[in-house]
C-alpha cells in the first residue's frame, strides 16, 4: 500500500482540480439566486479561479523545481483546503469570487506538481500503471462532477460544493506526508517574477474588459481602458520574456509552427468545448427549472462520460495516430456537436443537448491526450516541462476567455429579448454557433500547419504535468 501512496495524493489532488470546474458550473444559478448575482459575477466565479490558475501554473512549477515539489504540492492542498472553506462560507459573491481565486493559486501549485511527482516516484512498468490510473482518474473527475454537484446543490445546498474539497485535502494532505519523497530539479527553478505578473495582468485586464462590455457596452471607456491595459501588459511579457535568462516561457518554442497551431489548438479546445456549459446550464435552471441534478445530468454529463469513453476504449488506438488527424478531426466533431446543439426554441427541452453533447464528448476524447504526447513531440526534451506547462496554461486561459467572449454574447440576447424564455433559447444558439466556428477554425488550421513530426524524440511525461482532461 506505501507503494502506491504518492499516486493515491496525486490523484486525489488531481480529482478536486478538475471536479471543482464542473461541480461549480452546477451550482451557478443557486449561487445567484443566493446573493442576487448577475451574468458578470457568474463568469467571474469561474474565471478568478481559471485565471489564477493560468496566470501562475508555469511560475509555480519553477518554484516547486526550486524549493521542492512534495513541499509545494502540500502547500498548494493547504491553500485549496482553506479557500474551499472560504468559498463556503462566502457572505456575498465579491467574496466568493475573492475566495476562488485564491483556489486558483492552490490549484496551480498542486496542478504543476502532479506529473512531475508521479514521473520522479515510479520507473518502469510502475510509472506506466500510475500513469494509467492518473489518466482514468482525470476521465472520472470529470464524469462526476457534474452529477455530484447536482446531488450536493440540490439536496444540502450550493456550499457543500466547496465543503466537499474539505475531506479529500485532509486525504491527501495524510497519503502524501505518508508516501511521497521530497525531489528537486537539480539545476534549480527560477521565479519568473516580471513575466508572472505581466502575463496576470494582461490576462485579467482583458478578461475584464470582455466581462464589462457584456454589462455596458463596448464603447464604454472603462472597458477600452481594460483593453488598452491588456495590450500593453502583454508587449510588457513579451519584452520581459525575450531579455530574461530564465523565462517562464521560452518564446523560440512558439518558432516552430506545429508547435505554436497546437498550442493556439488548445486555446481554442477549451472555449469552443467548454465555455458555453454555464449558460447551458442557466438555460435549464431558470428557463426550464430543471433541478441541479436534471442539469447535470442534461447539461454536461453526456459530454463527459462520451470523453471517458472514449479514452478508454480507443485511447491507445489513437496514440498511433498523427496527431493532425486526432486533433483535426476531433476539433471537426467538437464543430459538429455545438452546432447541433444549436437549434434550440421556446418549446426546447434539456434533452435537445444531449446528441450535440455526446458528439462534442467524442470529439474531446480524441483532441486531448492526443494534443499532449503531440505537443511534448514537437521540443527538444529539455523543453518538455516548460511545453507542458504552457499547454495546462494556454488551456485554462481558453477556459477563462471563452467563458467571457460567450457569457458577453449571451448577455446580449438576453437583454435584447427583455430576459423572455425564447431570448435565453437565442443567446445560447448564438453562444453554439460562435463556439462551433472557433472549432471550426482550430481544425482547419491544425489540417493545414500540424505536419508529420521530425523523428522520435523520449517523450517521457513532462515535470510541469498534464491534465488531459477539464
Amino acid at each position: 500500500m506505501r507503494k502506491w501512496s504518492p499516486l493515491i495524493a496525486v490523484c486525489l489532488g488531481t480529482f478536486l482540480l478538475l471536479v471543482d470546474v464542473t461541480i461549480v458550473v452546477v451550482a451557478l444559478p443557486s449561487i445567484a439566486d443566493k446573493f442576487g448575482a448577475d451574468y458578470a459575477d457568474l463568469q467571474w466565479v469561474l474565471d478568478g479561479y481559471a485565471l489564477a490558475l493560468a496566470a501562475l501554473l508555469l511560475g509555480a512549477g519553477s518554484l516547486a523545481d526550486r524549493y521542492g515539489r512534495r513541499r509545494t504540492y502540500l502547500a498548494g492542498i493547504g491553500i485549496f483546503a482553506i479557500s474551499s472553506l472560504l468559498c463556503a462560507v462566502a457572505p456575498n459573491e465579491q467574496a466568493l469570487i475573492a475566495a476562488r481565486v485564491l483556489q486558483g493559486i492552490g490549484g496551480a501549485a498542486m496542478f504543476a506538481c502532479t506529473a512531475a511527482l508521479l514521473n520522479v516516484t515510479y520507473q518502469g512498468r510502475d510509472r506506466g500503471v500510475a500513469f494509467g490510473v492518473w489518466g482514468a482518474v482525470n476521465g472520472a473527475a470529470a464524469a462526476a462532477g457534474p452529477l455530484a454537484g447536482g446531488l450536493l446543490t440540490e439536496h444540502l445546498g450550493w456550499r457543500w460544493v466547496f465543503l466537499v474539497n474539505l475531506p479529500v485535502c485532509l486525504v491527501a494532505v495524510w497519503f502524501t506526508v505518508r508516501g511521497v519523497t521530497e525531489s528537486k530539479a537539480p539545476w534549480g527553478g527560477r521565479f519568473d517574477l516580471p513575466g508572472t505578473v505581466t502575463f496576470t495582468v494582461a490576462a485579467a485586464a482583458v478578461t475584464y474588459g470582455l466581462i464589462r462590455a457584456g454589462d455596458a457596452g463596448w464603447t464604454d471607456g472603462v472597458a477600452l481602458a481594460a483593453f488598452a491595459a491588456g495590450a500593453v501588459a502583454l508587449v510588457a511579457f513579451l519584452v520581459a520574456e525575450l531579455r530574461s535568462d530564465h523565462p517562464m516561457l521560452d518564446l523560440s518554442l512558439f518558432k516552430r509552427v506545429p508547435f505554436a497551431t497546437l498550442i493556439l489548438a488548445a486555446f481554442l479546445t477549451q472555449a469552443a468545448a467548454f465555455g458555453y456549459l454555464p449558460f447551458s446550464t442557466v438555460w435549464l435552471q431558470q428557463v426550464l427549472r430543471n433541478g441541479p441534478v436534471d442539469a447535470g445530468l442534461q447539461g454536461a454529463l453526456p459530454m463527459a462520460a462520451a470523453s471517458l469513453v472514449v479514452g478508454a476504449v480507443a485511447g491507445r488506438f489513437l496514440q498511433r495516430v498523427a496527431p493532425r488527424w486526432t486533433v483535426g478531426l476531433g476539433l471537426l466533431l467538437i464543430a459538429a456537436g455545438d452546432l447541433l446543439q444549436a437549434r434550440l426554441d421556446a418549446d426546447s427541452t434539456g434533452e435537445a443537448l444531449i446528441p450535440g453533447l455526446i458528439v462534442v464528448g467524442v470529439g474531446v476524447g480524441c483532441v486531448l491526450p492526443s494534443l499532449s504526447s503531440a505537443i511534448l513531440g514537437e521540443v527538444p526534451r529539455e523543453r518538455s516541462g516548460m511545453a507542458g506547462g504552457a499547454l495546462n496554461t494556454f488551456r485554462q486561459l481558453g477556459f477563462a476567455l471563452g467563458v467571457a467572449v460567450f457569457g458577453t454574447i449571451f448577455a446580449d440576447h438576453v437583454s435584447d429579448g427583455h430576459g423572455q424564455p425564447v431570448a435565453f433559447a437565442d443567446g445560447l444558439n448564438a453562444t453554439l454557433l460562435v463556439a462551433g466556428g472557433t472549432a471550426l477554425v482550430a481544425a482547419v488550421l491544425v489540417l493545414i500547419f500540424v505536419r508529420p513530426p521530425a523523428p522520435a524524440r523520449d517523450l517521457r511525461p513532462a515535470e510541469s504535468g498534464d491534465l488531459t482532461r477539464v
